[in-house]
């Protein structure tokens, strides 16, 4: 991950040991905070920690 806090979809994939597929699939629904900037996909790693503990509460 780069100093600037964001991640690829690469980068992503790997943290949270997903398919580029699977986030790809994630961000046509909507389901994942993310950034796009000129044309390509960035995550804030702090975005997708706090989107992680919320997906671990029960509904």
């Amino acid at each position: 991950m780069n100093a600037s806090g964001l991640m690829t979809i690469d980068e992503l994939s790997i943290y949270l040991k997903v398919t580029r597929r699977t986030i790809y699939d994630w961000l046509k629904h909507n389901k994942i905070p993310a950034l796009k900037l000129v044309g390509q996909w960035r995550f804030k790693r702090d975005k997708i920690d706090a989107w992680l503990d919320n997906q671990s509460q029960p509904h």
